[in-house]
């Protein structure tokens, strides 16, 4: 039997149940819909609890490797939804990308001029799936491993939802890195040897912490709601409403970082 028909025969014998009680007086003076909804939340909540624990279907993991193509720079646009993101350096110097898709991968790769545009997402024909209820707990099992180039200008694009996220970028040439998440935990480490490096952190209810390499000098900026904010004051003394590196202006190798936050907690250290 499949596992949505199952769910719905759930529901339908704990409404028809309900209903019953109600009919045959053993309900009285209680409204029945105050029960029902209630009701089909906690089956909703204990489904999920156990297509995690179970782990449903298996998922589908694709080992890919993508060539450089003889580019010089690249931009890498990354959507990626529940579950696991961890990226790094460590592929070979005319590989772009390298590394293990759990969930699958669909991708497109673009050249402008001496630039390769990559856009990496988890297959549209999941996305159906994702919506339905004995899916969820499966679903937020997905995990993305994978090493891009470090040897070329790289820009980042990172969008992801309810998800745990680690960029490793030290020895990466991040010059640009854009980050766009909801309800997640994100961990990042800027490049160390990168120049000059952009960073732009757009989060929800979310927790990212910020690891600056040393020798790495920074300029940062936060605003937001209802957000702890722990900068490590005595790399980066605050200046107003920024904290900045005494070396900034001058420092070889630089990160700016403009962080907007709703709800949740930013470290820089």
């Amino acid at each position: 039997m499949r596992r949505g028909s199952l769910f719905w025969g759930v529901i339908f014998i704990v409404v028809g149940g309900i209903w019953l009680l109600d009919q045959l007086g053993w309900l009285a003076g209680i409204n029945v819909w105050n029960l029902i909804w209630p009701s089909f939340l906690i089956i909703l909540g204990l489904w999920v609890l156990l297509g995690a624990r179970r782990g449903g279907k298996p998922i589908e993991v694709e080992q890919v490797t993508l060539p450089l193509e003889g580019a010089e720079r690249a931009k890498v646009r990354l959507k990626f939804g529940a579950g696991r993101l961890r990226v790094g350096a460590g592929v070979g110097p005319t590989e772009l990308i390298d590394g293990s898709f759990g969930g699958g991968l669909d991708h497109h790769v673009k050249q402008e001029g001496d630039r390769l545009v990559l856009d990496l997402r988890l297959p549209s024909q999941g996305f159906p799936d994702m919506i339905l209820p004995w899916n969820w707990g499966r679903w937020a099992g997905f995990e993305w491993t994978f090493g891009l180039n470090g040897e070329i200008p790289l820009e980042l694009d990172v969008d992801t939802g309810a998800s745990e996220a680690k960029l490793d970028l030290e020895d990466l040439k991040v010059i640009d890195l854009r980050l766009d998440t909801g309800a997640s935990s994100t961990e990042i480490t800027l490049p160390a040897k990168a120049g000059f490096t952009k960073v732009e952190i757009d989060a929800g209810a979310a927790s990212v912490r910020i690891k600056v390499p040393t020798g790495v000098a920074a300029r940062i900026m936060t605003k937001g709601g209802l957000v702890g904010v722990d900068v490590d004051k005595n790399r980066f003394p605050r200046e107003g409403g920024v904290y900045q590196s005494s070396d900034y202006s001058t420092a070889e190798n630089k990160a700016e970082l403009d962080i907007e936050i709703g709800a949740g907690s930013i470290s820089v250290r």
